[in-house]
């Protein structure tokens, strides 16, 4: 099993020097997210590509293998696009056609086609000459509808570098972007809304180790559902680094504004509150800039003048990636990256909405109504701040979920819930003779429980690729419906 990984586009205009430190990060990422990923891997740096040869073990699944390495091209920053490959000697230009020929039979019949090679080596024809041979070739001994160079249904790749044939068997859409990594580190404040969750996927995706910060205005379910958001955002898409998940307490905060501050100048101050939380928390860690969901005008606290004088209260650079973004296009790719169903459901804490706010801000009038505020209560907050790695925000939740009921086996009776996110299923569904599986996400259990038996009658096992997710709810679940739900592992977890 081998792939050819093919630069992002604005990678490869990059000066020499640059290109290479890139290309270098993107093959350590790639090296340690396969390793994560329990794939054994060779990846091999090319000028213009990396190759990264799969070594397929007697025991290990083929086909696990192969969609654990699609997730991984697909979904690491930096990559344009994967080519999976089949690699042969190279003998004569006839004896690469044929190899190109089979390959391409059924896929080009009744469709229209061209063909790409590039070429590499010592050859006694060109690139432009190859394709014509085997273009002409496919034309005559396929069912294929017609040659069209400008707009074919199917392209036809072909690699053939020195004494080797490189037929290309499918095409990986890569993410994009920057090598995680290379352009340093920012902090992201993040909800676990639409637009704080989609900024989050853009900084990764443009290359920056992106950690998370969260304020929590009052819930305990607010803040489960953030972590797991984001958790999903960072092993999706930035697994190869390790961040951080800050907490930073701001009920007391609230009050305070709630109890001290004007109306009008309520939701500003809380965002400079936060401005100057998450400044000193960054500067904690080193990190030299925090970034937002904020769009401009979305809110009363976004015009200019309001987000002119909340960016007053930090200490370092502030990003907005989502600020001249409208609000569809925002959900749009929260649908595509996987995150729209978190922010639909997530719970909601508002505990700082002003009747009339103000939307032409004056920094003169925030900063005299923030003199009510007792700076002590945000530093107490500060100082009450936690940091934890994000590969550890689940797992902590845990501790005293000893009672949870854990089987290899489920009896015949078991119907067993599969909570995994739906991009988790595809390829990977769960299949038993004897019970029956249902698919709910897990950040839809709460809202469809009327669909289950919770009378006690029926036992139900959730289950997760890790087990830990499962865990968590089943132990919220048995809180109100003791005994009904359990965890089932199927071992490789």
């Amino acid at each position: 099993m081998k792939f050819v990984i093919k630069l992002f586009p604005e990678i490869t205009i990059k000066s020499k020097s640059v290109r290479k430190q890139m290309t270098k990060i993107l093959r350590a990422n790639l090296r340690n997210l396969c390793r994560k990923h329990d794939v054994s891997a060779d990846v091999q740096d090319r000028w213009d590509s990396l190759v990264i040869a799969v070594n397929v073990t007697e025991d290990s699944d083929p086909e696990t293998v192969h969609r654990r390495m699609v997730q991984i091209l697909s979904h690491t920053p930096g990559i344009g696009y994967s080519l999976e490959i089949d690699e042969h000697p190279f003998e004569t230009l006839d004896q690469a056609y044929q190899l190109v020929r089979e390959a391409n039979r059924d896929v080009i019949k009744g469709k229209t086609f061209c063909v790409r090679v590039k070429r590499a080596g010592n050859h006694d024809f060109t690139s432009h000459q190859a394709e014509i041979y085997m273009g002409g070739g496919l034309l005559k001994e396929t069912e294929a509808a017609g040659v069209s160079l400008k707009n074919p249904d199917v392209v036809v790749n072909v690699e053939i570098r020195n004494d080797k044939v490189h037929v290309v068997k499918h095409r990986i859409q890569g993410l994009g972007g920057f090598p995680l990594g290379s352009q340093g580190e920012i902090m992201s404040l993040i909800s676990g809304g639409y637009d704080s969750t989609v900024a989050s996927y853009l900084l990764t995706r443009r290359g920056l180790k992106t950690h998370f910060c969260f304020f929590n205005l009052g819930g305990s379910a607010h803040e489960i559902g953030v972590k797991q958001v984001a958790h999903y955002i960072w092993s999706l898409y930035g697994e190869s680094h390790r961040v951080k998940f800050v907490t930073v307490p701001f009920e007391d905060v609230v009050t305070e504004i709630l109890t001290n501050v004007d109306d009008g100048q309520m939701g500003v101050v809380l965002k400079r509150m936060m401005m100057r939380a998450a400044s000193r928390v960054a500067s904690r860690m080193n990190v030299h800039a925090i970034a937002t969901g904020e769009a401009v005008a979305q809110v009363a606290s976004q015009t200019i003048s309001n987000l002119a004088i909340i960016d007053r209260a930090a200490d370092c650079m502030v990003l907005r990636p989502l600020s001249t973004m409208d609000k569809q296009d925002i959900i749009a790719i929260s649908r595509r990256i996987g995150t729209e169903a978190f922010a639909a459901s997530m719970p909601e804490y508002c505990g700082v909405i002003s009747v009339n706010p103000l939307t032409q801000g004056d920094l003169v009038k925030t900063e005299k109504a923030e003199q009510a505020f007792d700076m002590q209560v945000l530093e107490n907050a500060l100082a009450n701040a936690r940091i934890q790695r994000i590969d550890e925000v689940l797992a902590e939740a845990e501790t005293g979920l000893e009672d949870v009921v854990q089987l290899n086996t489920p009896a015949l009776s078991d119907v067993i819930i599969d909570i995994r996110h739906p991009g988790e299923l595809e390829g990977a569904e769960l299949q038993f003779a004897n019970n029956k599986v249902l698919a709910i996400p897990f950040y839809e259990l709460d809202s469809r429980l009327a669909e289950l038996d919770v009378s006690g009658a029926q036992r139900y096992l959730l289950y997760c690729q890790k087990g830990t997710m499962s865990k968590i709810h089943a132990h919220h679940l048995n809180q109100k419906h003791a005994g009904v739900f359990g965890v089932y592992r199927d071992g490789a977890a």
